[in-house]
């Protein structure tokens, strides 16, 4: 006969697709909730957190997850601009004297740069130095029964630790992403002039042609717009965070993971939004 261990192991089996299927749908019902939440909670946080926002600004910005200072995200935005723009200048070159478009150059380097090259370099740097951070302080916090203690106090905890949060990363990312942006020109401009050999007035004209306002405007919102995203995945992975210290170790990973990945699919949901599936060169004609 077989023994009810066995077959309770065997129940236990049977069924654990169906409960690992039920556990993700359970947490991504949880985070959807939460990022609904915070989202609507940013002008409560906003006008009752007001000093704690300004706070959190000021720690992005100049304190301990420095975005501003020389040794913060600002020195990593900046060398991962210059490298990977460096990279698209070579490319550039090479794949335009293949068909004789050299001249085309600037071009090129006016819409990659603006359109995907920045905000994307400036999201994946905000989330691997900031965002990890905001998931360590709130999980901290989680594991510590702090979260708790605000509840019992009366203190709304999303609008206090995530729409606070959230704020400063949207307000400070915009003068890291315009450093980004001239890194990336700079760097993509000195591969093909200085290095290339191409013509440096040739270059300069098809730049200032191509380039336009309103993509530096759409470019702008979506580094915005990956800043909030980045903030909300933390943000969520830490208030969730449980395990103890490992726990916090653990959700740090697993929300740089998905707000990688959200990113990279946000980044050609909304090329596609702001500038069509055909998009238009501006001075082009074309």
């Amino acid at each position: 006969m077989v023994g009810f261990d066995t077959m309770v192991r065997a129940r236990r089996r049977s069924t654990a697709p169906a409960r690992a299927v039920y556990g993700a749908l359970v947490d991504v019902g949880k985070h959807v909730t939460f990022y609904s939440r915070t989202v609507a909670s940013i002008p409560f946080a906003l006008t009752r957190y007001r000093k704690h926002v300004l706070g959190q600004i000021s720690e992005v910005s100049f304190g301990t997850n420095s975005l501003l200072s020389g040794g913060g995200t600002v020195g990593i935005v900046f060398a991962m601009s210059l490298a990977a723009a460096m990279m698209l200048g070579v490319e550039t070159q090479r794949g335009l004297e293949l068909v004789g478009m050299t001249t085309m150059s600037g071009m090129l380097s006016a819409i990659a740069n603006t359109r995907e090259l920045a905000p994307v370099v400036v999201a994946i740097a905000l989330a691997a130095k900031v965002g990890t951070g905001f998931t360590a302080q709130i999980g901290a916090m989680r594991i510590s029964d702090e979260i708790d203690a605000l509840d019992a106090m009366a203190i709304r905890s999303i609008p206090f630790l995530a729409g606070t949060r959230v704020l400063a990363a949207m307000v400070c990312v915009l003068p890291i992403f315009m450093v980004g942006l001239l890194a990336s020109y700079l760097s993509t401009r000195l591969v093909i002039v200085f290095w290339g050999g191409a013509s440096a007035g040739t270059y300069d004209y098809f730049f200032h042609l191509a380039l336009s306002p309103q993509d530096l405007v759409y470019s702008a919102l979506k580094a915005v717009v990956f800043a909030a995203v980045v903030s909300l995945v933390h943000c969520a992975y830490g208030y969730y965070a449980s395990g103890g210290p490992a726990g916090v170790g653990q959700a740090a990973g697993r929300a740089l993971r998905t707000a990688i990945l959200a990113i990279g699919v946000l980044d050609v949901l909304m090329t596609f939004a702001l500038w069509g599936l055909v998009p238009e060169i501006p001075g082009m004609g074309v």
